[in-house]
């Protein structure tokens, strides 16, 4: 009871404070955010041998619980990655500011002039696990947006994420900004993350970052309304009709360049027309840098595999595992998708403008891509220099979330004395 009064009373002074800075962003200059942005970078930078030193820790931590070399990879932070996110962070910096866009605007026979102009959500709530670069990228996108945020990372991050979070702080202070506009909950304790999800006079909405787990959690518990991301089921689909060598290059990168990313592939479909002219080339390719590939029965025979079970489909192994199926040409994959994917991330090879045109009409994915790595869903990759994640949900915001997505509008109406008859 204690530490749930504690939790509670944590959030409430939070949320306060956040509310406080967000009132104040709502209106601070293009240029204050932009500046703000650019500290933090250059404080990211500099301490960056500080930066690694608590990632240190919190590899050793993850090690201990166990996390699996694809979740260790999540986590781990060395010079390239931190370079990574002090580029995410001038990126977003750099970007037009979204506060105050008109987004369209009309005149009305009655003598009104109107304008839909873009606003700040107000306080976000973002819930995410592991990856600690999901700090600056969440921090910077809903500053560059406006709105106060309160970050409750993973406990494997902990140390990590503190460490970064000084640098947006910083960022802050030198740009005149209110530091509560990006804060993070100092600690590892779960009630921290109930109290969020309940905290709806603080809290505009939750965005949460993570594993089934952590989003199942989110979206069955959460009083606060919520940017849904689920697992990335991302499919990619060989066609009858694929060139086989951009096949090829496609279908490793998509699996192999991050396996512990939402964005990596996890099954393989294709079609049996493009097995009987190429064969299981795509599947020994991934054998060949040692994917561990579980097959349907009509792919029993290819040396290596493993017999797929029945929860092989429609499973995000975020790790060198995935799944591998034969189908009857582009309705055989699209119905496969239909039943086995998360709106996430699903991709077509193919060289007939129909098959790929078939694909992205019936399906509903939030990404749907052709001839191209499903490793390309990303925020940063879509020219919003960050993401905060890739909405799978149809409200409000869909696919990869960024300073844009982060906002919602008003009407600005005028008139001239105007009255209504």
């Amino acid at each position: 009871m204690r530490d749930e009064l504690d939790a509670k009373n944590l959030i409430e002074q939070l949320g306060a404070a956040a509310r406080a800075a967000a009132a104040e962003l709502a209106f601070a200059s293009a240029e204050r955010k932009h500046a703000a942005l650019i500290g933090a970078a250059y404080e990211v930078w500099e301490n960056r041998e500080k930066i690694m030193a608590a990632n240190a820790e919190d590899l050793a931590y993850g090690q201990e619980k166990g996390l699996s070399p694809a979740m260790m990879d999540r986590l781990k932070l060395d010079e390239d990655r931190i370079r990574g996110i002090v580029d995410s962070l001038r990126a977003v910096a750099e970007q037009r500011d979204p506060v105050g866009e008109v987004i369209a605007e009309w005149d009305q026979p009655s003598g009104l002039h109107i304008k839909r102009v873009r606003t700040p959500l107000g306080v976000i709530g973002v819930i995410y696990e592991s990856r600690p670069n999901v700090t600056a990228d969440a921090g910077a996108l809903c500053l560059k947006a406006g709105n106060a945020v309160i970050l409750r990372g993973g406990s494997e991050s902990f140390h990590s994420s503190r460490a970064i979070h000084a640098c947006m702080v910083a960022g802050l202070k030198a740009a005149n900004l209110p530091e509560a506009a990006i804060q993070l909950v100092p600690t590892r304790d779960r009630a921290a993350v109930a109290e969020m999800l309940r905290a709806v006079a603080y809290i505009d909405v939750i965005v949460p970052r993570g594993g089934k787990g952590l989003v199942g959690l989110v979206q069955s518990e959460a009083r606060v309304p919520v940017f849904a991301h689920l697992e990335g089921i991302c499919h990619v689909y060989a066609d009858g009709a694929a060139d086989l060598e951009k096949a090829r290059k496609v279908v490793l990168n998509a699996k192999t360049r991050r396996t512990g990313i939402c964005g990596a592939m996890e099954c393989l479909l294709m079609d049996r027309k493009f097995y009987a002219q190429h064969g299981a080339v795509l599947v020994e390719d991934l054998l060949k840098v040692g994917v561990e590939v579980r097959v349907s029965e009509d792919l029993a025979g290819v040396a290596g595999t493993v017999p797929a079970a029945a929860d092989d489909f429609g499973r995000e192994f975020l790790d060198m595992i995935c799944a591998a199926k034969l189908v009857d040409g582009v309705d055989g994959a699209i119905a496969h998708i239909r039943e086995y994917g998360s709106n996430h991330t699903d991709a077509i090879l193919t060289e007939d403008d129909a098959a790929a045109a078939r694909f992205f009409e019936r399906l509903d994915s939030a990404i749907l891509m052709r001839n191209a790595s499903t490793q390309f869903a990303d925020g940063g990759e879509f020219g919003m220099g960050a993401e905060i994640g890739i909405a799978t949900g149809k409200l409000h915001a869909r696919g990869p979330v960024g300073a844009e997505q982060l906002t919602s509008f008003k009407y600005i109406v005028r008139g001239d004395g105007t009255v209504r008859g």
